[in-house]
């Protein structure tokens, strides 16, 4: 068991070098975000991606609805592939950019072939490794940190969301958000470690049946990221939901053995936060992960606060990933389960 989660670990607690190798990336990139982020030949920008991918692609396609005020969609790669009139009907200008860590995921590269040589596409992407497949294909960003030896997903995630985050403010020309990324970037690290020291007391205190995570606007994809990494690396039940459609029934699986963990966004704090006190109410073990504590997240059990409370929902997305990442390893540790190597999964997933 000691050896346990010996690349999962690392490899969580360096994101802070892999946000900033991946801010210094893009200065050699900067050609990537002019030609394709506001780009007025494409009418709409669709990301795509498997699993963790996609999950990135839908936080990456908020955030670009929201800093380019681009039409911008975020589809699982297979619905482009298979499915494509049905998601993309003909007739538009659309710039297709595949989400990939390896590069290698048969999805996204099917998808991308698919549409490359069709009237009204181009493609373009983002992974870790600038010599894959996908990166041959299309022209691609590459987080040059994001590599990872573990199955799961954790700093890979976190840089390169990152990335396309700043190549659309880049490219946006949108010099408020481009800040607001590098105060993220410096306090990424502090984050990390309050996030190991809070995570580790509050898996070595409490044991749970039932994970619910719940997030809205950007952090939809986060909290679906979050359940999917608690359920990789340790097998728990755990699902996901936007915050305020948690009530409309799934509330109703919420007893005293069910943690709850709220990402609150500052644009609909308040509205959030009346679903957590509610989840309180029938005997949820309720976590926030907040810009901010104060006397509004005073109900709950556990508050994790990461700062920025200055800054756009959008550019505080990563700074929610350490706690997140961190509860599904010592989770598996706490399960006598190795986080590296999950049983039934492949770090590439190819068809």
């Amino acid at each position: 068991m000691s050896q346990y989660g010996k690349f999962t670990y690392p490899e969580i607690s360096t994101q802070a070098e892999a946000l900033q190798a991946a801010w210094e990336q893009l200065e050699k990139q900067q050609e990537w975000a002019a030609k394709y982020i506001l780009n007025p030949a494409y009418e709409e920008i669709i990301f795509i991606g498997s699993g963790s991918s996609y999950y990135q692609a839908l936080t990456m396609a908020a955030t670009c609805r929201s800093w380019a005020g681009k039409s911008t969609a975020a589809y699982p790669s297979s619905e482009i592939y298979l499915f494509r009139d049905q998601a993309a009907p003909q007739g538009r200008s659309r710039l297709l950019i595949g989400v990939s860590r390896s590069g290698e995921s048969t999805e996204v590269i099917l998808a991308l072939e698919s549409v490359r040589d069709l009237p009204g596409w181009t493609i373009a992407g983002i992974t870790c490794y600038e010599d894959s497949r996908m990166a041959r294909l299309a022209e691609c960003l590459v987080s040059p940190l994001g590599r990872e030896q573990s199955t799961v997903m954790t700093k890979s995630f976190s840089s390169m969301t990152f990335l396309m985050q700043a190549a659309i403010a880049k490219g946006a020309g949108n010099v408020k958000a481009l800040g607001e990324l590098e105060a993220v970037m410096k306090r990424d690290a502090a984050v990390v470690r309050e996030a190991d020291a809070v995570v580790r007391m509050l898996t070595e205190s409490k044991s749970f049946n039932k994970y619910i995570y719940l997030g809205m606007g950007a952090y939809g994809g986060i909290a679906s990221e979050a359940s999917l990494k608690i359920k990789e690396m340790s097998y728990v039940w755990t699902e996901s939901y936007g915050t305020l459609e948690f009530r409309h029934g799934p509330k109703s699986i919420v007893d005293n053995g069910t943690l709850v963990c709220l990402l609150v966004s500052e644009h609909a704090r308040s509205y959030e936060l009346k679903v957590a006190e509610e989840m309180k109410e029938y005997g949820a073990h309720i976590v926030l992960i907040t810009a901010a504590k104060g006397e509004d997240t005073a109900f709950a059990d556990t508050v994790f606060e990461i700062g920025g409370a200055e800054l756009s929902d959008e550019a505080r997305s990563v700074l929610y990933l350490p706690a997140l990442q961190y509860l599904g390893y010592y989770t598996a540790l706490q399960r006598n389960v190795d986080p590296d190597s999950p049983k039934n999964l492949t770090q590439v997933v190819k068809i």
